[in-house]
């Protein structure tokens, strides 16, 4: 069977293979779409120096409800991709903070965002 795909097919059809690489990760680092998400929405704040906390996180409404929202950080701690932390003086507000794991998970992503571009660069 010939293959007839442009460049881009090519380009995001061996970006998928790769995808699919990322995805067969260590034992504990698995998440489905919405704790991806939330992850994601989490550590792009701390990378901003704007750490989120849970009280913002259970309000991101557009990746669910708050208990919704609060199950999937209660999963994200237990899979050590998310921790706590309480500023000195002020107990009321948890801020959520990415783990060594996650920097790791991230890092893994990046290597394969890499491959790819050199995939398409070559």
């Amino acid at each position: 069977m010939e293959k007839n795909t442009s460049p881009f097919a090519t380009a995001y059809l061996k970006f998928l293979q790769l995808a699919r690489v990322v995805k067969a990760l260590p034992d504990g680092m698995e998440m489905d779409a919405n704790e991806s998400a939330l992850l994601q929405a989490v550590v792009l704040r701390w990378y901003e120096n704007q750490p989120m906390t849970v009280r913002e996180a259970i309000g991101l409404a557009d990746l669910g409800s708050p208990a919704t929202l609060h199950k999937r950080i209660t999963r994200l701690r237990e899979k050590e991709m998310l921790s706590t932390l309480n500023l000195d003086g002020d107990r009321r507000a948890k801020y959520l903070m990415p783990t060594p794991r996650t920097i790791e998970y991230f890092s893994h992503l990046g290597q394969s965002m890499q491959q790819v571009q050199q995939t398409l660069t070559s």
